[in-house]
């Protein structure tokens, strides 16, 4: 392939994200003249391409409204990434959407070159897509959702809350936050006056109000960080602080990574211990979490009065039982 046909398939690609391009913008992405830049797009409007230009300080061009393009234009890393992409969604908490991510996949598998093809052929073969638990989200909701958050337009939906409590809210959604297989709405509330985040599977009855609102000042990590915070607050209801009798690097050794946020306790004496902080929204769990501790070594639990309860009852449970 030539290099000027290179480089007009590379321009239709920047232009068909349909977004301006600035004319020394473009014209750096493929390391040109503005000069070569405009014989470019006169050679995609012989080809049959609008070609929108606009003068001045800003001017520069972009594919007009409705104007056909190429099935794909992708680059290698770029076929991958959709390819990726499109396996991993198949797991992401979408309600029935398997089928419909792997069937978008073998279409699009059909217009790739063989190369990139065998490329990700190779990555469907030897990519295992682990399915997690969690309540399905529907695609018609994630869908509409994520226009009300492009377009700035308030909304209203019915909403129930981790205590079954349902109430109607107004807000004017921001930014839509996968968490494991959940899905979460960062919104404005307009009653509250303060961020809030909203699972989707207890959404229902959404309406659109065609009312724009101007955009706030939050970006994708600080959206994802109010998720984080949330999830932590609503799920993790229980906490137990246990001292090992072990040093803290023995202990990691005897349970791995589930000793990921235990730390060495302050020396006292010749006696090395270590501290392994437990959180769980289920007093089950803490207990559980007990019996990993080697058979062999003493140990203390510190908590709250009901987590210090449940575990007397269990062990009283234990040695009935024994």
């Amino acid at each position: 392939m030539s290099d000027t046909t290179s480089r007009t398939l590379d321009l239709l690609s920047l232009l068909q994200t349909h977004r301006h391009w600035p004319c020394r913008e473009l014209a750096g992405r493929l390391d040109v003249s503005e000069r070569t830049l405009r014989r470019d797009i006169e050679r995609l409007r012989e080809l049959g391409y609008g070609v929108e230009a606009t003068r001045g300080a800003v001017g520069g061009y972009r594919l007009e409204a409705g104007t056909g393009i190429p099935p794909l234009l992708l680059t290698d890393d770029e076929g991958v990434a959709i390819a990726v992409g499109l396996r991993s969604q198949a797991a992401a908490g979408i309600r029935d959407s398997e089928h419909t991510t792997l069937s978008a996949l073998a279409k699009i598998e059909q217009v790739l070159p063989a190369a990139l093809r065998r490329r990700i052929e190779a990555l469907q073969s030897h990519a295992a897509i682990i399915p997690g638990q969690g309540p399905g989200v529907d695609a018609e909701l994630l869908a509409q959702l994520a226009l009300s958050c492009r377009d700035s337009e308030r909304i209203r939906f019915a909403y129930t809350d981790a205590r079954g409590a349902e109430s109607t809210r107004s807000t004017e959604p921001h930014m839509l936050v996968p968490q494991g297989r959940r899905w979460y709405l960062v919104a404005w509330d307009r009653d509250r006056d303060d961020w809030r985040t909203f699972r989707l599977d207890r959404i229902s009855g959404l309406a659109q109000t065609r009312v724009l609102f101007p955009s706030r000042d939050l970006d994708a990590a600080g959206a994802a960080a109010l998720v984080a915070k949330s999830v932590s607050w609503r799920e993790t209801t229980y906490t137990a602080t246990v001292t090992i009798d072990l040093p803290i690097a023995d202990l990691q050794q005897a349970l791995g990574w589930w000793a990921r946020d235990a730390y060495a306790a302050p020396a006292t004496g010749t006696t090395q211990r270590s501290i392994w902080p437990l959180t769980s929204d289920r007093l089950t769990n803490l207990a559980i979490a007990l019996l990993w501790i080697p058979d062999d070594v003493d140990y203390s639990v510190d908590g709250s009065a009901e987590v210090l309860e449940y575990l007397r009852r269990q062990a009283t449970r234990f040695t009935a039982s024994a």
